[in-house]
């Protein structure tokens, strides 16, 4: 849908999280698109292998995902919103495992066409349930503490603009296609869906590591704009090379290793549980030394390794090459 229509109720109301749901849909959605931005790659590529794997094992689950993703739609029953943020991943699943076989299948036939034959099986919400605590357990399970910082350090950083900027800045470059409009109107996408009208309703806000935003809703009270925090990365941070530590202190290195893409202060801090003020300190550091460009996204600033940096970062051997004069 392209709006939703609110009142100054709904946004006294509107909450910023996250959603362990949301997250394994975002990491199943990278699993099986190629197409995934450059910080998600090295997470996709060490998990592919046993994504296919899984579905080779179960043609049911592999019937019912081509199914449940169309061109511009997702199947209701993957998409619908926690009643809170910040629950389990079980405890957000209780509502899927409820639907019966057909209403999985409506969903499925709404968002595709025909079924194929493979859906006539019965208990397709355990099938799907299932597959959604593969991804978990499998693939994000391990880093989710990592990962929680950093989502939360985006929803720490949003709340703080919007109690500054307001609506308008708290929203600023939240998704493609996302923007605060005059008169109760956020513009949710560019697709030419009718606005919905959710005033009287609780609306969330749940930051993700996803490709792109997308919206649900769980009917009749409560609706969700589902994020993507830019500028962090999906694997684990590479060992840190020592020759480079000693050149550059263990803490400039640790942030200058980092920076492969652009990243925000706020995610910095979260990846590196650094205090703001001392990554804040050492990005001028890096800066002035030529080993990092900046630009400003929004109401935020981004910063990744210059060529120089790169260099530095990636010299043979380990061995740190010499700063430029």
């Amino acid at each position: 849908m392209g709006e939703f229509i609110v009142d100054a109720d709904v946004l006294a109301r509107t909450r910023f999280g996250t959603s362990q749901l949301a997250e394994t849909l975002s990491g199943l959605v990278i699993l099986r698109t190629p197409d995934v931005r450059p910080w998600h790659r090295t997470w996709r590529e060490a998990h592919t292998d046993a994504f296919r794997d899984r579905l080779a094992d179960d043609p049911v689950a592999a019937a019912l995902l081509r199914q449940a993703f169309g061109r511009t739609w997702t199947a209701d029953f993957l998409t619908v919103p926690p009643t809170a943020p910040d629950l389990t991943l079980d405890e957000e699943l209780g509502y899927l495992e409820s639907l019966d076989d057909d209403r999985i299948r409506a969903d499925l036939e709404f968002t595709s066409g025909p079924l194929p034959p493979e859906l006539t099986a019965s208990g397709l919400a355990g099938t799907a349930a299932e597959l959604m605590r593969w991804v978990w357990s499998q693939t994000i399970a391990a880093e989710w503490d990592r990962r929680l910082r950093v989502l939360r350090a985006d929803v720490v950083s949003r709340t703080a603009r919007l109690s500054r900027e307001g609506w308008s800045g708290a929203l600023d470059g939240i998704g493609p296609g996302v923007r605060w409009l005059a008169h109760g109107r956020l513009q949710l996408n560019p697709h030419p869906y009718p606005p919905r009208d959710i005033r009287g309703r609780d609306l969330l806000l749940l930051a993700t590591h996803s490709r792109g935003s997308w919206v649900s809703w769980r009917l009749p009270d409560t609706y969700a704009l589902v994020y993507p925090v830019t500028g962090v990365f999906a694997s684990a941070p590479a060992p840190l090379p020592e020759p480079l530590a000693r050149l550059l202190g263990r803490n400039r290195a640790r942030i200058l290793s980092r920076l492969a893409t652009p990243t925000s202060t706020s995610a910095l801090v979260a990846e590196t549980e650094l205090p703001l003020g001392s990554v804040a300190g050492h990005l001028r550091v890096l800066l002035d030394a030529g080993l990092l460009e900046r630009r400003r996204s929004g109401r935020e600033v981004l910063y990744w390794r210059s060529a120089t940096g790169q260099a530095l970062v990636e010299a043979p051997g380990g061995d740190a090459a010499p700063l430029p004069h």
